[in-house]
């Protein structure tokens, strides 16, 4: 229990500045972006399906919402907000989660490093001063304490395990900078966190077929971007931790706790992976952790606001770019030598979209390119071997996997015209898939028939049979022998 509330306690530190930033980048208030980490972070600490997992406002979503702020103004904020977290739940109902499974590992690979990439160059922006870059003694003054941060994160566990040595790293720094009088950045310079309990609120804007039309879209993008964001980290946790999270219930406790933070006037959240790493790296891997740093993140606001505002930037900065470096996957560097071509471009592309647009399309694009790589394999695959049986018939045994991307080389394994009067095509070894291979085999039967000779189809199963048109009356039907799968096609109820 010791283990889950110091780095609860060191969670919640971290959330603060990260929580005002993406905040300041939707064009709200640092409050808005505070009370949001709180419920994502309680909410998804209670009801979530990865224990460990910390969730909060994140920039992935920020960056989409700063749109709808500019154009129509932070209520349709606060009311697509409510709309994402419905979609979540609908999709946590539906039980999608699953699919995230789907997800090859080098697209989880160019997800995690790219996300290491982002969470690294997001704490450049801390190198501002009044929108210029720091220079001389305040650059120094930064880097020196950016680096004694790191330095105490890394080789503290050598001495001592009693403390989270980010949490002792902050508080080390944040006394060295008070007791010296150092003048660097602090939290309090981004903007202040005192504040009252967050109030209920229902979203000011008209309740109309107009105001769906323009929330709609942002609500969609905003419950993909995290959604997608949210079970991939889960998944992430589940390798570190050689654990199984529950997508589903991930997907309604998000979704839940997006519903209350819309009502309570807050930017909404999911996943975030620089703290979840945190967190995991702390030992953490119960629910309380979450909790804890929920809690310590409303005390700040409540009651330690001034303190809190007292530490410097350079802590977390030095602690995020740890997390960073904890992150990235240093070990597929070497393996893009090893792995076959197609995999290294899936990991190094995703790992490039998602710095330069975000996690969403990242994903997507690695996903549609690795299962058109797939498609292109298994079209390769298919082949045959020809022999003649007892009776003179030319035999042509398929083997592999007939579906759209096959079909074309399927018909140019076939000479109708120079094969023999009887033609047997033996399925037994091969699966038709689609109804692009169903097609093919009727075409094929057709170029036979013109020829005048039989063609005997052998070891299909009972659903191709039902789709076959030209090719239905060659069909060998033997009942204890022939495959029973069933074909993807919509023709089939």
């Amino acid at each position: 229990m010791k283990t889950e509330f110091f780095s609860g306690l060191t969670v919640a530190l971290a959330l603060v500045p990260e929580a005002i930033a993406f905040a300041l980048i939707a064009h709200v208030s640092p409050l808005t972006g505070l009370y949001a980490a709180f419920f994502l972070c309680l909410i998804t600490a209670l009801f979530g399906g990865r224990p460990g997992m910390i969730s909060g406002a994140t920039g992935a979503l920020a960056v989409v919402m700063v749109s709808i702020v500019t154009r129509h103004g932070v209520e349709y904020l606060f009311a697509s907000v409510v709309l994402m977290g419905i979609f979540q739940l609908l999709f946590g109902v539906l039980k999608l989660g699953k699919f995230i499974r789907m997800v090859p590992h080098p697209v989880m690979l160019g997800f995690v490093n790219g996300l290491a990439i982002v969470i690294f160059l997001a704490q450049f922006g801390h190198f501002r001063l009044d929108g210029a870059w720091m220079d001389g003694r305040q650059l120094l003054t930064m880097g020196g304490l950016i680096a004694l941060t790191m330095a105490i994160i890394y080789l503290l566990p050598r001495l001592t395990t009693a403390i989270p040595s980010a949490l002792a790293a902050i508080l080390i720094v944040a006394a060295l900078v008070a007791g010296l009088g150092i003048d660097t950045k602090t939290v309090g310079d981004m903007g202040s966190i005192a504040g009252g309990l967050p109030q209920f609120h229902l979203p000011q804007v008209p309740l109309t077929l107009d105001t769906l039309y323009i929330i709609l879209p942002y609500s969609l993008i905003l419950a993909a971007i995290g959604l997608i964001e949210s079970l991939l980290t889960l998944n992430l946790i589940d390798d570190i931790t050689d654990s199984r999270g529950q997508p589903n219930r991930e997907s309604l406790a998000q979704g839940a706790a997006n519903v209350v933070a819309g009502f309570f006037a807050t930017m909404g959240g999911c996943a975030m992976i620089g703290q979840s790493m945190i967190n995991i790296n702390n030992g953490a891997r119960q629910r309380a952790s979450g909790i804890v740093a929920a809690l310590f993140l409303l005390g700040f606001i409540l009651f330690l606001a001034p303190w809190i505002e007292m530490i410097p930037l350079a802590a977390l900065v030095g602690l995020m770019f740890v997390v960073a470096e904890k992150t990235f996957e240093w070990g597929s560097l070497q393996a893009l030598r090893k792995i076959p071509r197609q995999d290294a471009i899936i990991v190094v592309g995703v790992t490039v979209i998602t710095v330069l647009t975000d996690l969403a399309i990242a994903v997507l694009a690695g996903v549609m390119f690795a299962a058109l790589v797939f498609a292109w394999q298994h079209a390769k695959t298919i082949r045959v071997t020809t022999r003649t049986d007892a009776q003179g018939w030319k035999v042509y045994e398929l083997e592999g996997s007939l579906f759209f991307a096959s079909a074309a080389n399927f018909s140019e394994l076939f000479a109708p015209r120079s094969d023999p009067e009887h033609v047997v095509i033996e399925f037994r070894r091969a699966r038709v898939v689609d109804h692009s291979a169903i097609e093919a085999i009727d075409a094929l039967a057709a170029r036979y028939q013109q020829e005048g000779k039989t063609l005997h189809l052998r070891h299909l199963s009972p659903d191709c049979l039902e789709l076959l048109d030209k090719a239905k009356g060659m069909v060998e039907v033997n009942r204890f022998e022939d495959p029973h799968y069933h074909i993807a096609d919509n023709k089939l109820g």
